[in-house]
């Protein structure tokens, strides 16, 4: 019940991700997670990173501004734990699904969303995670064999969750 989709272009999976919680949320399922929003700042600037909390009402920025000659992660890990802390309580309330924006370098050193990735599947919730390339393999080392690959189509993602919601809840 960990399903994972992947994509090449910039923002490609963050729009995937939103759109399938925005359908699931518009049928009234109640979801934990967070979906990322890239907020464009200008040609020469970085665009900001923030994600909204699904069970919620919370809008969490996740990346610090470090100059426009930067190379390093922009990512503020305490805005990242913020929401992390915030998914826990949606997931603790009853969350029929749990979507990951990103299984990131934080999830790779086993910190970020991966707590709350295990206790949502050791509680039978179902997961989606947005997985760049570059993380692929460290994901599929932590998710071992219940790792589902996903196209990044949002109808077939969509029809993906329903389906496993499903079944949680015959289970």
């Amino acid at each position: 019940m960990l399903g994972y989709v992947t994509g090449l272009g910039r923002g490609e999976v963050d729009s995937v991700m939103r759109e399938v919680a925005q359908r699931l949320r518009a049928e009234g399922l109640p979801l934990a997670g967070a979906v990322q929003h890239n907020i464009e700042t200008g040609p020469s600037t970085k665009c900001h990173m923030d994600l909204e909390v699904l069970s919620g009402t919370d809008v969490v920025r996740i990346s610090q501004d470090l100059g426009a000659l930067s190379r390093g992660c922009r990512l503020d890990p305490q805005g990242l734990e913020r929401v992390v802390g915030l998914v826990s309580a949606g997931l603790d309330k009853g969350a029929a699904l749990l979507l990951v924006n990103k299984f990131g370098k934080q999830e790779l050193d086993g910190r970020g969303f991966r707590p709350v990735i295990a206790e949502a599947l050791g509680a039978g919730v179902p997961v989606l995670v947005a997985v760049n390339q570059s993380n692929l393999e460290g994901f599929l080392a932590f998710a071992e064999e219940l790792a589902e690959p996903l196209p990044t189509d949002v109808e077939a993602v969509t029809d993906w969750c329903r389906a496993r919601i499903g079944e949680a809840a015959a289970a």
